[in-house]
C-alpha cells in the first residue's frame, strides 16, 4: 500500500503528470484563496479521462440568501473564503468534459433543488487525448 503524502492544497501538488484516476475535492474549495489553482492541480495530476468528483456549500441557497437580506452576511465560517453558486461551480470546472452537478442534503432539497439543498456534488472528466 503506498504512503500516505501530504500536502498544501494551495501549492502545487507534489505528484507526478497524469498519475491518478480520480481526485476528490470534498468541501476544500470553499477555504483555498485560489481554488481556480487546486482545481488545475487536480487536472494536471489526472490521467486522460480521469474523473475529478467534490462538492462545496451551496451559498446561493435560499437560506442564504435570506440571511443577506435580513442584513447579515450569508456565511458565518469565517474559514470560506469563496461562496458558489452552481455557475460558478460550472466555471471552476470549465476545462473537464461531462461536467455535472447534484444538488444535496437538506429536508426541502426534492421540491427546488438548487434553493434548498445545503451542497453542491460536483463531477467532470479530464478530456480524453
Amino acid at each position: 500500500m503506498p504512503e500516505p503524502i501530504w500536502a498544501d492544497a494551495a501549492e502545487p501538488f507534489p505528484l507526478e503528470d497524469e498519475s491518478f484516476d480520480v481526485v476528490v475535492l470534498g468541501e476544500l474549495l470553499e477555504h483555498l484563496p485560489m481554488p481556480d489553482r487546486t482545481v488545475a492541480e487536480a487536472r494536471r495530476v489526472l490521467r486522460s479521462g480521469g474523473r475529478l468528483v467534490g462538492s462545496v456549500p451551496n451559498a446561493f441557497r435560499l437560506k442564504s440568501r435570506l440571511v443577506f437580506l435580513a442584513g447579515r452576511p450569508p456565511e458565518s465560517d469565517p474559514t470560506h473564503l469563496h461562496l458558489f453558486s452552481p455557475s460558478a461551480v460550472r466555471e471552476l470546472l470549465a476545462d473537464f468534459d461531462q461536467v455535472q452537478l447534484r444538488f444535496v442534503a437538506g429536508r426541502l432539497t426534492r421540491l427546488q433543488p438548487r434553493l434548498f439543498a445545503n451542497d453542491i456534488c460536483f463531477r467532470g472528466r479530464k478530456p480524453l487525448r
